[in-house]
């Protein structure tokens, strides 16, 4: 087994990597020029903050007992009692949720105060995603989706996407629109760092699906069958993140085409991560066949989904909602049409001959994680807006949240000086040009 923790050491340091630097990098080349570094530290302070209080208390809410919601809290308080063989599970774990918490900022990039953010970062962690993933990665006879729904999550579906995407929306409601949105042209400032991000996030994705194996109880009290399924597992969702990834950008980019005349490079990359989403909580649990079916559907609606904020008037910056709700929706769905018993829930989908009972418990899943999500999140939000307040003012938000929140400018192209708060009036004030920032 020395190889095992060896692998699981470098899936959970791949995971860590796909929120700083890659999914800070995916984020900030789509943002505005003057906001760039904001964006980016809402991730880099989202895996300081996270990080820590998981340790403190979420790995002791979520792996400590049984309980519907969540374990005792204290229980295992600052991992007391916690094997120093068992951190690297610990820090697995931690490291999906430091991501969660992440991908949310992506829908209120370039207006809300930092300090807003940093408050909501600790509520939201103990009070939604401590919960949700006891339920959905404990799995104890009382966790409510997994024990009484039993709706198959291979990696967080629900837990990760649904639920982030869900809190993306109802920030974006209640923080509402960026001065001059939709108006004015927000289009990605730097797409080569979205690239890049992207490319980084698919190679994480790897430790984010691949290390998700639970062994079963056979497997663990023999050797050998725990390396047959090692192998075979691991083998599957290797294969499965790969290809519905592939699948999703060609789905994403034949719609774009369709719709626009264009396939995009932000297209692509945004296909990439649309994939990774879809396929996430299907990765054990279908065949290359329906890996390749859920990444082109993926990809496809969440092409679709990104247009509809414009209808709705949902000020989503980086389209959190049309990719990580819509692609997590999808995938957890789809699980109830293309779930073989060869996978590791071990149950045939509507079209494997099993009948609507798996696609039923797929939606229900959905349905807890929008329900408990939502809910907890539109308190949380709502009392920091009346407290502390979410917005900048205009005239920083309009300069540039870089300036007016950290006192820098990414690019110091006209100075020639460094990143600091006297080269950045300069750089603040040519940095809002028109036609920046994220997608029209």
């Amino acid at each position: 087994m020395d190889g095992y923790y060896a692998f699981m050491l470098v899936a959970t340091a791949f995971v860590l990597m796909m929120t700083v630097p890659a999914l800070a990098l995916f984020y900030g080349g789509m943002s505005r020029s003057k906001s760039v570094l904001n964006m980016i530290m809402m991730s880099f302070i989202a895996a300081a903050i996270v990080g820590i209080l998981y340790v403190a208390v979420g790995w002791s809410m979520g792996w400590s007992g049984n309980g519907t919601f969540f374990a005792d809290p204290f229980a295992l308080v600052m991992l007391n009692g916690v094997e120093t063989s068992d951190y690297i599970y610990v820090m697995f774990q931690m490291t999906f949720a430091i991501i969660t918490v992440a991908l949310i900022s992506g829908a209120i990039a370039d207006r809300v105060k930092f300090s807003a953010w940093v408050l909501f970062i600790p509520f939201w962690a103990v009070l939604v995603y401590f919960p949700m993933a006891h339920m959905v990665f404990s799995c104890t006879d009382d966790s409510l989706i997994c024990g009484r729904i039993g709706a198959q999550d291979y990696a967080g579906g629900t837990a990760v996407h649904i639920n982030a995407g869900v809190a993306a929306l109802v920030l974006a409601v209640v923080i509402g629109k960026r001065v001059g949105w939709p108006k004015d042209k927000m289009r990605p400032h730097n797409l080569t760092l979205t690239m890049l991000g992207a490319g980084m996030l698919w190679l994480g994705w790897y430790g984010f699906n691949v290390g998700s194996i639970v062994f079963s109880e056979e497997s663990l009290a023999d050797e050998g069958l725990l390396m047959e399924q090692f192998y075979s597992e691991t083998g599957r969702t290797f294969a499965n993140t790969t290809l519905a990834t592939m699948a999703a950008i060609l789905g994403w980019l034949v719609v774009e085409r369709l719709m626009h005349g264009k396939a995009t490079s932000l297209g692509a990359a945004s296909g990439i991560v649309a994939g990774l989403v879809a396929i996430t909580p299907a990765a054990g649990a279908v065949d290359i066949e329906g890996a390749l079916a859920i990444g082109a559907i993926a990809g496809a609606l969440c092409a679709v989904a990104v247009g509809w904020k414009f209808k709705l008037g949902l000020d989503d910056s980086l389209d959190v909602v049309g990719v990580h709700l819509v692609g997590g929706i999808a995938g957890t769905v789809l699980i109830g049409f293309f779930s073989t018993s060869d996978g590791a829930g071990g149950v045939d989908g509507l079209f494997y001959g099993g009948g609507t009972d798996s696609l039923v418990a797929q939606v229900l899943g959905v349905l807890v994680a929008v329900a408990y999500s939502g809910v907890i999140t539109a308190v949380l939000a709502l009392a920091i807006k009346f407290t502390l307040g979410w917005r900048m003012n205009e005239d920083d938000e309009v300069g540039g949240a870089d300036l007016a929140q950290h006192g820098e400018s990414a690019y110091d192209l006209h100075t020639g000086v460094g990143g600091g708060v006297k080269s950045s009036v300069i750089a603040g004030a040519t940095s809002a040009a028109p036609n920046e920032g994220a997608r029209t």
